[in-house]
This record gives C-alpha cells, structure tokens and sequence, in this order.
C-alpha cells in the first residue's frame, strides 16, 4: 500500500513530503492508522547523518500512537479500533536470552523503527512520520490513555521509557534521593516519572529560568548546576541521579554528589564523547557510572500502564506535518516544552 510520509534522500536536504510502500499486514501483523507521532532528538540525528550508517530514503519517527486498521489472521493480543503505541523497536530475535527475558532492547537483533534492516522496501525500515505503519504484534502496545491524551502519550514510546526504566531498575521510590540532570524532553519525564514512584527529586538544571517549570513538573528541590555553592549543598547524598543531558560535559560535579554505592545513569546521547571522569570519584565512594537504552516491550507496556494510572503524558507542542524543519531547528536550540508532536492528519493537506 502506498502511504504518504516526511522523509528526506539525503543528509543535506530538508524532510519533505514522500510517498512510501507498507507491506501487507502478515499472520502476525498489526496494521495502524497513525495519528500523532513524537519527534525525538535521535530522529534529526539520524535524518542528518549526524550517527554514523544512515540509509536513505530516511523516514524518522518512532513515537508512535494510532489505531488499528487491520490485523493478521493470527493475531489475538490487538483488534481493529484499539488505540496502540509503537516504540523504538519493531523487531528482534525473539529467542536469545534478552528476548526471552523480555529486555528485546539489549537484543543484538533489535530493528529500530526506522532505519533498520528489512525485508520490505527500500530494504531498511521506515518511521512514524507517515500515514500507517505495519508492525509484528509483539511490537504493539496497549494505550490506555484517554483518547483526547493521545498526542501527548506519543513521546512516552521514547522520552518516557527511556526514563522509566533506569528509575525502575535502579529503585528509584520512597526513602530514595533521585537527581535528574537536565530539563527537556527525557528529562521533564524523569522529574514527572520520579515523583509519581514517591522518590525525593531533585533537578539540576544550567538555567535559572527552569526553576519554577522545574517544581511545577514534580521536582522537590532544583539546583542550578552552575552555581557551586547548590551543588556543594548536596555532595556524597544521592542514592540514583538519571542524566539526560545530550551534550558532551563534565560528569565529575554529579559523581560527587553521590552516597557511597550511588549511580548515575546516562540516557542522553551526545553526538561526541563527554570528557573522561576522574577515576577517583568512583574508587573513594564505590560509586557506578552506567548507560540504559529504553525498555523492552513488557516494560514499555508497564510504563504506559503506570502513566495511565497516575495521569503522567508527556507536555507537548503540536506542529503540522510540513513544519518539521522548523521543529528540528528550535529542538536544536532548546526552544520546546518539551516535545514536539507531529499531526499526521495534516499530511497531504
């Protein structure tokens, strides 16, 4: 079938309007109607070249919330009518070990949503900033939300998995101190995801101006990293700190603000390396410094379920279909509070 999407041919030339092909739903397939997708600094990465590998034609998007058109014949987790999300992956393995455990995320298999490997045309996959997407049932969420939400689900298929599973996996919850550095799209989920586990959150933030949004989104306290007297006001007392910054910058300061066999867990990816930490601040307190890469699909499905019951969505600003250039432009400048949302209806408008 032939849809339309917002793809670009090559790294230098401006997203525009393009007609993609989308397989025939299959025995396991679920076919959706997209109507929002979310727009995630990875998908300007990987449409520009910045990461190394892109394949053109390039259509980004994996923030997916839409309704389902059809399903295969041996399909019974979805129906047509449900409303369902699509995350970051649409295939794996299925049989190693993270497979099995439900972490398809770590699977050496994984196929992102967009630009990777595919036996349907061009050969590599096609995102979310088109009309319908065709997607094997295993890689179909539930959305619970209610509908007129469903904009503002669509980033929680990134932006909020990403951030909810270091706060699971390091327990974030009563009686611990959880810091998240950073206030923007991965950010402004942790503060709301952190508070809603009943952590103490701090933000830490390089903006005066953030504070009150900040508080406004769940944070007990905000600390502007730039002044080091805050900082010193918390050394060696946090149990988890998420940083999301995706910029390259100093880790150190942060390191020291954790207890003795505290973690600081980065989620932000920086398009070069952050300067290497002083090896000390991990030895004199057994401190951790790790990585987490969104969820596996039992997780994913968790965290929309823990959104729905806590009232959590993502704060958005909708754009138009041909103002994407626009969006990547003001997204580069921080200028977003804090995700923008593609309305796919205006496509062909």
């Amino acid at each position: 079938m032939t849809v339309l999407a917002y793809g670009t041919p090559a790294a230098d030339t401006p997203l525009s309007q393009m007609e993609i092909i989308r397989r025939a739903p299959g025995p396991h397939d679920v076919q959706i109607d997209i109507l929002f997708c979310g727009i995630c600094h990875s998908d300007l990465h990987q449409a520009r070249s910045e990461w190394a590998g892109t394949l053109y034609p390039c259509v980004p998007g994996h923030e997916i919330v839409g309704r389902v058109a059809a399903v295969g014949g041996h399909v019974g987790s979805h129906k047509v009518g449900d409303l369902v999300g699509v995350g970051c992956m649409v295939d794996s393995c299925q049989h190693c070990a993270d497979c099995d455990e439900g972490l398809e995320n770590y699977c050496d298999g994984m196929v992102g949503t967009y630009n990777g490997p595919s036996p349907d045309a061009p050969g590599h996959t096609l995102g979310g900033y088109s009309q319908q997407v065709v997607v094997h049932e295993r890689y179909v969420l539930k959305v619970s939300h209610p509908e007129e939400q469903l904009a503002a689900v669509a980033p929680l298929l990134c932006a909020g998995i990403t951030t909810y599973s270091p706060l699971r996996h390091w327990q974030a919850g009563p009686g611990k101190k959880v810091g998240v550095v950073g206030i923007g799209g991965l950010g402004h989920m942790g503060l709301k995801l952190a508070h809603a586990m009943g952590a103490h959150v701090v933000a830490f933030t390089t903006s005066e101006s953030k504070r009150a949004d900040a508080l406004a989104l769940g944070a007990d306290e905000v600390v502007v990293s730039r002044h080091p007297e805050e900082m010193a006001a918390h050394a060696k007392s946090f149990d988890f700190i998420l940083n999301t910054v995706a910029a390259p910058h100093d880790l150190d300061p942060f390191l020291g603000l954790l207890k003795r066999d505290g973690t600081m867990t980065l989620v932000g990816a920086p398009a070069s390396p952050h300067p290497s930490p002083n090896v000390f601040g991990f030895i004199t307190k057994r401190r951790s410094l790790a990585g987490s890469m969104i969820g596996g699909i039992p997780e994913t499905q968790e965290m929309l379920d823990f959104c729905a019951e806590h009232g959590i969505t993502s704060d958005i600003e909708m754009i138009r279909a041909e103002q994407i250039e626009t969006a990547y432009e003001r997204m580069l400048k921080g200028d977003v509070k804090y995700r923008f949302v593609m309305d796919i209806a205006t496509m062909g408008q």
